[in-house]
């Protein structure tokens, strides 16, 4: 099992998926990411702020291929990158049990840790796998996206 960090204090959701809690750690869910992906020419950010505005899944599909394909230089191709995100999943369910995820958890708390994840990643931390969970986030907005629409809290959901 990877390093995962663990506070030893978890935050529970109504839906009785449970996290590790969040506070100390910032919202990288309300950065102005357009702002930030300018700053850093990350395409990957751009591409999770067009998500937030605008509620495309397509965009979050394009920012994972594009982390994998083209800015992450040791998994090489798109299987070995999903093999490796599979690996997150096991780590998870050691941790939280199997499918807690499944349960439901607030779109943006996957866009914060992910954002989280990816700077973490492009900083180069090692004292956990950030690579593999900025994609497990990014599967999980989809999936939450597309399985759980009430739990869609962005600001695109505001529109409609």
């Amino acid at each position: 099992m990877a390093n995962l960090k663990d506070s030893g204090v978890r935050r529970e959701f109504g839906t009785g998926a449970v996290r590790d809690v969040a506070e100390g750690k910032g919202r990288c869910d309300l950065l102005p990411l357009d702002v930030v992906s300018s700053i850093l020419d990350s395409s990957v950010l751009q591409l999770v702020n067009d998500y937030v505005r605008n509620g495309k899944i397509q965009d979050l599909i394009t920012a994972i291929k594009i982390f994998i394909i083209t800015d992450h230089t040791e998994w090489k191709d798109i299987f070995t990158g999903i093999l490796e995100v599979s690996k997150q999943y096991e780590d998870g369910s050691q941790k939280y049990g199997d499918r807690n995820w499944e349960k439901g958890i607030p779109v943006h708390c996957y866009i914060d840790s992910g954002v989280r994840h990816y700077l973490k990643y492009l900083r180069g931390d090692t004292d956990e796998p950030h690579d593999r969970a900025f994609v497990w986030n990014m599967l999980g907005a989809i999936w939450t996206h597309c399985h759980k629409p009430e739990l869609i809290d962005l600001p695109f959901a505001n529109k409609e």
